[in-house]
Order: C-alpha cells, then sequence, then structure tokens
C-alpha cells in the first residue's frame, strides 16, 4: 500500500488555534478594556447636550482641590522619571581583522603539531580528529609568536599580540565613530588569561593619552562570557554617571596560552581558539539616541561556581610534566546545559510573551500537581528574539543550543559561520556574529538580539538588545571580503 499522505489540513487548523491563543493571552487587557470603553462611549452619545451640562455642572471644584491634585501628578511624575533607569545606547562597534600572515590553515597546524609533538603520535591523531569535527575554516588565524617551530610565547610577544588586537580595534572604532580619546569617560577591558602589569587598560590609557580621572577596569580569568560582564558593568557605570561615554574592549591573547604539553584536556583549546577581539562605545548621552545601533534592554548573568564540578570543568593548572594548560572537562557540555537552564528561567519572564509564559506556568502546576513525567514545556524563544548571537565555543556548543532551544539552521547560521571564519575568539566570538547579521542586511529596526556566552567559573551570561534603526550593509569589517561567500556547508567530518 502507498503511504498515506499528511493530513495538511489539521496541521493548519492546529497552527491557526496557536496563533489565536497567541493573540488573545498577549492582548488579554486590551481585548477586556475596548468593550468596557465603547460601552461607556455609547452611554455619553446616548445623554443629550442638557445632561452633560447638567452632569459638569454638578461637579464643585475649588482651587485647594486643583492646586493639591496638580501638585500631587507632579510629584508622582517628577519621582517616575527620576528612578527610571537610564537608557544604555550600542553606538557602534568595530571588530579586529587579522592579516593573511596570521592564517592557519589545516595542513600548517597539523604539520606544525606533528614537529612540536614529533615524540607523541597519539596526540598529534588526537589534534587532527578534534579539528577534523571541530567546524573551524582555512582562514582561522594565530598569532606570530605560534608560527614558529616551537612557539615562543614571551612577555614580549604577548604584548605584541595584544597592542595590535586592540589598538586595531580601537582605532576603527575612533574612525566608524568619530570618537575622540578626551571623550572616553569609562574604560572596561576584559582578557581572561593574560593580565600583564600594568594592565591592559593601562597599555590602552598610555597609548591614546586618555584623561587623568578616566574611570578605568580590568576584568581577567573571567572567559568567554567576560565581554558580556564589561558591558553589564558598564551599564550600572553609566547609570550613575550621566552624560558619559564608556569604551569596552574585549579579547583574548593566544600568545602565552598555547599548550605544548601531551594532556589531551589541554590540547583541545589550541583546537579551537583563535585570534580576535572587539571595541564597542555604550552611552547614555540622548544626543546619541538617533545615530546609536542598538539599545541595551537586559542582562541577565548566572553563575554556578559553588557546585564543584562546575567550578572546575574550565580550570587553568599545569600537567604532570610542570606544562600550563587550560583543562576542558568531559561534563563541560552538561553543566554548560545547567547554566544555561537557570539563565533561561531568569530570563524567560523578562522576554517571552504572555502567551509562552502562561504555557510554561500550566505545565509545571502540571507536573506538580498531577504527574511529575509530564515532558517539560520548552518556550518558543522565537517569539521574543528575531536573531540569536550565540557564543561560538565549538561545533557541540552551538549544536546542543540549537537543539534545546529548538531554534532553525538560520537563527545559528551567524554563530556557525564565525566559528568557521574567525575560530572561538572568546569574549569577542559575539561581536564578529553581530557583524555578520548586518553584513547580510538582516538587522531591522525594532529587531530583538539575544547574546548568550559561556564561560569559566562556570557562568552563563545574556544580553537583550534592541535595533534602534534599520542598520544599512557595511562596506567595511572583518566580513567585508569574504560575505558574498557565506553561509557555507560545514561538513560534520572534514578528512584531513
Amino acid at each position: 500500500m502507498p503511504p498515506a499522505s499528511p493530513d495538511f489540513s489539521s496541521s493548519v487548523k492546529l497552527k491557526y488555534v496557536k496563533l489565536g491563543y497567541q493573540y488573545v493571552v498577549d492582548h488579554f487587557l486590551t481585548l477586556l478594556l475596548v468593550p468596557v470603553m465603547v460601552g461607556i462611549l455609547i452611554e455619553v452619545v446616548r445623554l443629550g447636550p442638557e445632561e452633560i451640562i447638567n452632569l459638569w455642572n454638578s461637579l464643585h471644584f475649588d482651587l485647594i482641590q486643583i492646586l493639591c491634585s496638580s501638585f500631587f501628578i507632579i510629584f508622582i511624575a517628577t519621582v517616575y522619571f527620576m528612578s527610571k533607569p537610564r537608557c544604555i545606547y550600542l553606538v557602534d562597534y568595530a571588530c579586529y581583522k587579522p592579516p593573511v600572515t596570521c592564517r592557519v590553515p589545516f595542513a600548517t597546524f597539523m604539520e606544525h603539531s606533528r614537529l612540536i609533538l614529533s615524540n607523541n603520535p597519539k596526540s598529534v591523531e588526537f589534534q587532527m580528529r578534534i579539528l577534523e569535527r571541530s567546524g573551524l575554516g582555512e582562514e582561522t588565524c594565530l598569532p606570530p609568536a605560534i608560527h614558529y617551530i616551537p612557539p615562543k610565547p614571551t612577555m614580549e610577544a604577548a604584548r605584541g599580540e595584544a597592542e595590535v588586537v586592540i589598538f586595531s580595534a580601537m582605532d576603527s572604532l575612533f574612525k566608524k565613530t568619530g570618537l575622540k580619546p578626551k571623550d572616553i569617560d569609562i574604560l572596561i577591558v576584559n582578557c581572561s588569561l593574560f593580565s600583564p602589569t600594568p594592565s591592559l587598560s593601562a597599555m590602552v590609557i598610555n597609548k591614546y593619552k586618555l584623561r587623568s580621572n578616566i574611570k578605568s577596569f580590568n576584568l581577567s580569568g573571567m572567559g568567554c562570557s567576560a565581554g558580556l560582564i564589561s558591558i553589564d558593568l558598564a551599564r550600572d557605570l553609566l547609570q550613575v554617571h550621566p552624560n558619559s561615554n564608556a569604551v569596552v574592549v574585549s579579547t583574548e591573547i593566544i600568545t602565552p596560552n598555547y599548550y605544548q604539553g601531551k594532556e589531551r584536556a589541554m590540547l583541545l583549546p589550541n583546537c579551537l581558539f583563535r585570534m580576535g577581539g572587539a571595541a564597542i562605545l555604550l552611552s547614555n548621552r540622548r544626543s546619541e539616541r538617533r545615530r546609536a545601533k542598538y539599545r541595551l534592554v537586559h542582562v541577565v548573568r548566572t553563575h554556578k561556581g559553588a557546585d564543584d564540578k562546575a567550578y572546575r570543568c574550565v580550570f587553568e593548572e599545569e600537567d604532570k610534566e610542570g606544562k600550563v594548560g587550560i583543562s576542558l572537562s568531559k561534563d563541560l557540555m552538561a553543566i554548560a546545559g545547567e547554566a544555561l537552564k537557570s539563565n533561561i528561567t531568569t530570563i524567560g519572564p523578562l522576554v517571552l510573551p504572555g502567551s509562552e509564559q502562561l504555557l510554561f506556568l500550566l505545565t509545571l502546576i502540571g507536573r506538580k500537581i498531577f504527574n511529575p513525567k509530564w515532558k517539560p514545556y520548552i518556550p518558543d524563544f522565537k517569539l521574543a528574539f528575531e536573531h540569536f548571537c550565540i557564543h561560538a565555543g565549538g561545533r557541540a556548543v552551538i549544536d546542543e543550543l540549537q537543539k534545546n532551544l529548538q531554534l532553525s539552521a538560520e537563527h545559528v547560521e551567524a554563530s556557525r559561520m564565525t566559528l568557521h571564519r574567525f575560530g572561538n575568539t572568546s569574549s569577542s566570538s559575539l561581536w564578529y556574529e553581530m557583524s555578520y547579521l548586518e553584513a547580510k542586511g538582516r538587522m531591522k529596526k525594532g529587531d530583538r538580539i539575544w547574546q548568550i556566552a559561556f564561560g569559566s567559573g562556570f557562568k552563563c551570561n545574556s544580553a537583550v538588545w534592541k535595533c534602534n534603526r534599520t542598520i544599512k550593509t557595511p562596506t567595511d569589517g572583518p566580513w567585508e571580503d569574504c560575505i558574498h561567500r557565506y553561509p557555507v556547508h560545514i561538513p560534520e567530518v572534514v578528512k584531513l
């Protein structure tokens, strides 16, 4: 017998039932108030002119009542506007684009691995298997010091990488925004694994001769989610410092952190992490409202460091031979899933429409009272956001979030293509993803963007932005010479 054709009519009916349900719940107050207002209007129309005049005359007002009422209204309005948080605008941002000379094709990476680990062919084979399944492309970049055989991770080389990445991003930001160094009131630099003295923020202040009263901060050791922590810190500072500009610099310096040992858990970062950095201009000035690209809506931070497994799942330590590296635990994805669940629980009520919140609540009550085996309802975050920027930490991270959040291939396209073109650039990867969406011409006025990042500790942080204006396709940026080639098909395994 031929297979029965699917009953499309029932699925279409179910679709319209769901749409109707969402509309009724999301517009419940409107639907409730409209009939009341119509009823009042009909009653007023029924009254004659004399009845309306008599009704007005029956109302007695004296000067004291009018003055007291006016004072009360003005007082309430003043308290409301004074307690209302300031709007934080993202004026613009710039991403560092490494030069062609820093590119590391698969063949080059594997040749260097064979030479550096010539006494340990199993480690070389392990790195090859990871690279084949990593989702990275042939154009990712590593700093010059790593191109030597053996690598030369000196302090001078690390400072050199930091200067090239940070200063290039800052110069691009100044050029795009017209910002002058003297106009920067707050400076925040985050770099997890390279924390020299003087700090990287001091290096920026020295380079651009920033003001002596600038409020500067240097965040280290906070992993790939430090970029959103910096945004949260900048937001808090801008709430208490009116009419100010804040510059956030997010990067990770690879030079001193290239592992040259044999431990497999520590070899993983070598295969995934690459050069990158971004500089972001935030402002609370009303004059920046028109030209700003985005407005910050929410920042939600989740920290699972109280749990020992979560605390140690990304851990910098020495191996048996005394070589320092970053160890990635096998429990990493499970811990990331738990952190994401906690983060979603907090951010859900802030962004989800009422229809999704009601379904989630009813399912939760049903599981608690009737049947604990009921499948938990996963809210449809596609109703809350038009774009998703998932930290490009690796293929497994993107796959897991796409599955758990029930996202389409287009929703995770920016994350996959960023991983393919630039690799895991740590805290700056979210800005390469935003830049990809802009380069594709997808950012429209009113669009909502959800940035999700994971970091050591273990942390899951989210930021929600709203597009302030339709953004024209940029003619510069990290994607300018390759956006026409993307998206590309990324096979499950690239045979080397």
